[in-house]
């Protein structure tokens, strides 16, 4: 058998490696064209901004090393042009002309292309993408060649690790991005957080803009935003998102969608014989059913993979299972996570869901260096089903997101969370671990025990009710919402009679900092009658949703109704 494979690095070097362990028999041709077949994409950026320092450390795998180990003939520079599927061939383009070759079973994983948007100026020799390891060798060049400033068009997890990489190399580093945010997957209250780190950078950030022009300059370029601003720079760093490559093979007759190649559970395209994985693919939404890409390295690998099984042994190929795209970045000292869907997902979906805030520690709080990791948690309204999961902190978030990724991929729920056995000593973890209070919390949530308001609500909020602060004094003088009653959460069972007064028929909605004290709050409230509920995440997350704006609301100084 001829197994004829477009394109290396993860699908389709995961496919081709696993087809010659279950086959030595076969005949395995992989066709790149590019110059490598093999190479850590996720690294280009930390090669840039120089914690990796030898390119040669990006390179996994060469063509000598791929036949040595496997007996794969990988062909680097062979660019497939075209698609025969009737005649079961494909047209090769390389430095020794074109080719055409054969194959019993063809594998495409063509990748997505950097979309570079028709902007006038883009054409300009300062201008790069970050895909390749020649794009990231280029980049370096111009860094260590005296580059001083540069502007990274799009926010989104490349452009933020390329973005901290120049900032880390000395470079003023501007930021543009269309959305309102940077990394637009991401829940605001927790996007914020990343734009502040950001800032500490010293990066310069402009959401909610677009690009509109590159002027070309004899020392230096400009980049001209929408608004009228103008940035100077030295280099300008491309990642505005990426297109599915999948023009030729569309053109042959395997079927697409919004330019992705449409395939079943098992990889397989339109057209028998031809098996397709990667960037370039529509997957499945397994919480709300929708079709996209999902570019993404590890699901890549896992699918390539269950190709080979199911092209070598059909009668026991797994299904190839539909990922929940977790991700993860480093902004900084920060880290930002996310798995599952968002509100945008469910929302669009019309997927009836609550939302959970958690400010947990990410071990325990009397052992050194504690510091809180901020959760947003979404759970199915009825069922209690873990829908998505996104987290920011200094430490930890790895593991709580990759706790809850396995929690989706498994159909956990609320109270599935509480259950978990977590490992817990003081420096890693706490007795509660911050997975295990996200399940109480949503226990509470779903069975009554807890009524939720949340930081977006703050404007009916605060026309509405009566807003109760339950921290301590020292927390309150930081900053507090005009108009609050102030009663110290330990206070409020002797002085409920005030609540009551105050409220004057009207509902009390309870704050504190993280939301664990309003919890308690709510619970002496509600027993007493009163019409409670508690702020989802505290003042730290209303802080984060009010962003700038927050700095003209929140009072810091006398206490307002303090009696």
């Amino acid at each position: 058998m001829r197994i004829v494979i477009v394109g290396g690095v993860a699908g389709g070097m995961s496919c081709a490696a696993r087809a010659r362990r279950l086959d030595e028999s076969a005949e395995i041709i992989v066709l790149e064209r590019g110059a490598h077949v093999s190479f850590a994409n996720c690294g280009l950026p930390y090669y840039v901004g120089g914690e990796i320092a030898d390119p040669q450390a990006l390179l996994v795998q060469t063509p000598e090393s791929l036949r040595a180990a496997l007996a794969l003939d990988v062909r680097p520079g062979n660019e497939v042009i075209a698609l025969d599927a009737s005649a079961r061939t494909v047209t090769v383009r390389s430095a020794d002309g074109l080719e055409e070759i054969g194959f019993d079973a063809l594998v495409l994983s063509p990748g997505a292309s950097a979309f570079v948007p028709p902007i006038p100026g883009v054409d300009s020799p300062r201008v790069r993408t970050l895909r390749t390891v020649e794009d990231a060798m280029a980049l370096r060049e111009k860094v260590t060649a005296g580059a001083r400033r540069a502007v990274v068009l799009g926010a989104g997890f490349i452009g933020i690790e390329a973005a901290e990489a120049l900032a880390a190399q000395g470079l003023e580093v501007s930021v543009v991005e269309l959305a309102p945010q940077p990394l637009p997957p991401v829940e605001p209250e927790l996007a914020w957080l990343v734009s502040e780190e950001l800032r500490a950078l010293g990066i310069d950030l402009h959401v909610g803009v677009a690009a509109i022009s590159i002027q070309h300059g004899a020392d230096a370029d400009t980049v001209v935003l929408a608004d009228g601003t103008q940035l100077a720079a030295d280099l300008v760093v491309m990642s505005v998102g990426v297109r599915p490559d999948t023009a030729i093979f569309e053109e042959a007759g395997v079927a697409c969608e919004r330019g992705a190649m449409i395939v079943d559970s098992h990889g397989r395209t339109s057209i028998p014989n031809i098996w397709a994985v990667g960037d370039a693919t529509l997957s499945v939404d397994p919480i709300t059913g929708a079709r996209r890409p999902v570019a993404l390295a590890g699901p890549a690998n896992r699918a390539g993979r269950l190709v080979a099984d199911d092209i070598l042994r059909p009668e026991i190929a797994r299904e190839i299972p539909q990922p929940v795209g977790t991700a993860i970045v480093r902004v900084g000292s920060l880290t930002a996570a996310l798995t599952g869907a968002n509100r945008t997902v469910l929302d669009a979906a019309g997927t009836r869901y609550r939302t959970l805030h958690l400010h947990a520690n990410q071990h325990a709080g009397y052992f050194p260096g504690a510091s809180q990791i901020h959760l947003v948690v979404h759970l199915d309204a009825e069922s209690g089903r873990l829908l998505g999961a996104q987290a920011v902190g200094a430490e930890g978030v790895d593991k709580r997101i990759d706790v809850l990724a396995t929690a989706i991929r498994a159909g956990m729920t609320a109270e599935d969370l509480i259950d978990l056995d977590l490992a817990y000593s003081p420096p890693y973890g706490q007795a509660k671990d911050a997975v295990n209070l996200t399940g109480m919390v949503g226990e509470n949530v779903l069975n009554g025990t807890l009524d939720l308001w949340y930081a977006d609500d703050f404007d009916d909020v605060m026309g509405t009710a009566l807003v109760l602060d339950v921290r301590r004094d020292d927390e309150w003088a930081t900053g507090h919402l005009p108009g609050a009653l102030h009663i110290p959460h330990t206070e409020l069972r002797e002085r409920i009679d005030e609540v009551h007064g105050l409220a004057d028929g009207r509902p009390v909605r309870v704050m504190c900092a993280s939301g664990v004290r309003s919890a308690i709050a709510h619970r002496v409230l509600t027993q007493a009658g009163v019409d409670s509920a508690s702020l989802s995440g505290g003042i730290l997350t209303l802080r984060a949703v009010l962003g700038a704006r927050g700095v003209d609301i929140l009072e810091a100084e006398g206490a307002l109704q303090r009696a």
